[in-house]
Parts: C-alpha cells; structure tokens; sequence
C-alpha cells in the first residue's frame, strides 16, 4: 500500500486558475489539472492507494470555504483524505478546528509563506496549542518557497523552536524538513520528535548524499511519502524513495504505516 501524504487539488471553479498561476511560479508541468476528479483517475497507474489532499487558506476569508471542501472531500471520494487548513489571524480558530475534527478530519494544513507569518510568530500560538491538546496533527510548507524567495517563513531552526515549545504537538515538515536547507536539517532537526515529508525533491537537482543523510539519521517512525502532485509526478517519487535501499521494513513506515497511524485508518 502506498499512500502519498502531500497533494494539491481545488474545486474545478478554482482550479482552472490555479492550476495556470501556480504553473507560472513553479515552472513545472503539472501532473493533473488540479481537480479531485483527475487526481483520483490516474492514482492506480501511478501505483497510489491514498492521497492526503493538503488544503491552505491563504488568508482568513478562506478558511470556512476551504475546509468545507475538505469535508465535502472526504464524503465524495474515499481514496482521498482531504486535509483542513487554519489561518492564524482567524477569529474562529477553536471552532473551525472543532468542526474539523468532529468531521473525521484528523489534520490540518498551514503555509507560513502565504499566510505572510514567521511559523515561530505567536499568532501561531493559539493554532499549535488546541492542535496539540486535540491530538490534531499539522503538516506545514518548510523551507524555500518560490512564492517568497527572499524570506523563508519556516527554516529548520524555526521548526526546532516550535517542537521546542510544543512537544506534544504532532508536526510534519515538507520537503525533508526544509526545502533547499537539507544541512540545516540535518543539524536541527534529524533525531527530533518531528515528522518529515518526501515531497518535491524528486524533480529538483538535490544532493543525493544529503538526502540519504537525512532519510538514515530521522527515525523512520517519522518519515512519510509525500510527492506534492500536481508538481511532482508520484510514481517517480516512489521509485526515487526506493532507490535508497531503505529496506522493506523501513520502506512500509515510510509508504503506508506512518501515514495510517496519522489518519487513523
């Protein structure tokens, strides 16, 4: 079983922007056209079991629509686990996170990036403390992102400040920790109570001893496959992982039974 833990999808309406926006930023092809309908057709070619949709609301307006379409997600197609997404500067945190969970919406999904925060800032407070008290997970965007290039809003330092301060809250860093910081990784975050995706790095030109540094140093209880489709094709992903010869123990936490814990299936 292979479950990928980070994907993009939208509601066709706003998908066939998206989709045109995002491509001019990112400079790839995507995989799909950026709806749940497409993504959940060409799973079983790319060899995927489960998709973990990562939903953000990118400004506080958002958040209501956006997790409606997360639990509306989770009714229409069963091979796809639509994430919810809280804004910090949201007056209905508690709430919405309530909703969420009394939903069957086990975590959420934040991009200190869009949302124009530092993930150490404390308007993140309120967010990471009912997140860890409700046993709800958050997978956040860590690391490079193209759409602020000149400021990262979630280093690998940032990240062991917030473990640091919340040791029951149960976080995912994207992108092996930290997009284009694996040293700092390495250094801050591999051996910690964190979990790490894998999504991204197939189609950039990374260091191959950097990654296997981290997949070899990070407790493989905490490792999970990710691919971010539509950007990154995931069957590639896959046998990117694979080609690190992990082992087949190693290799089941890190496709399926860690994410399965996570969601609860």
């Amino acid at each position: 079983m292979v479950i990928d833990f980070h994907t993009h999808a939208f509601p066709e309406k706003v998908a066939v922007r998206a989709i045109p926006n995002l491509q001019a930023k990112i400079n790839l092809p995507p995989q799909t056209d950026g709806t749940l309908k497409d993504l959940s057709e060409k799973m079983t070619a790319w060899g995927i079991d489960m998709s973990v949709i990562c939903n953000i609301a990118t400004n506080p307006r958002q958040q209501t629509s956006v997790n409606n379409f997360a639990l509306a997600t989770r009714a229409e197609y069963p091979s796809l686990y639509a994430l919810g997404s809280i804004h910090p500067d949201s007056d209905c945190i508690e709430e919405e996170l309530c909703r969420l969970r009394e939903g069957g919406i086990r975590g959420i999904k934040i991009h200190p990036d869009y949302m124009g925060h530092d993930i150490t800032d404390k308007c993140f407070d309120k967010v990471f403390e009912i997140c860890a008290a409700k046993g709800i997970f958050i997978i956040t965007h860590a690391g490079f992102d193209v759409c602020s290039p000149d400021h990262i809003h979630a280093t690998p330092a940032m990240l062991s400040d917030v473990i640091d301060r919340y040791p029951s809250l149960r976080l995912i860093a994207a992108h092996f920790g930290g997009n284009m910081m694996f040293d700092e990784v390495l250094d801050k975050l591999c051996g910690r109570d964190i979990y790490i995706d894998t999504s991204l790095v197939y189609v950039e030109s990374y260091n191959r001893d950097q990654l296997s540094a981290i997949l070899k140093s990070h407790d493989p209880e905490r490792i999970l496959f990710g691919s971010d489709v539509p950007w990154c094709p995931p069957g590639e992903n896959v046998r990117f992982i694979e080609s690190f010869k992990l082992g087949d123990k190693v290799n089941e936490m890190i496709f399926s039974k860690n994410a399965s814990e996570l969601l609860g299936l």
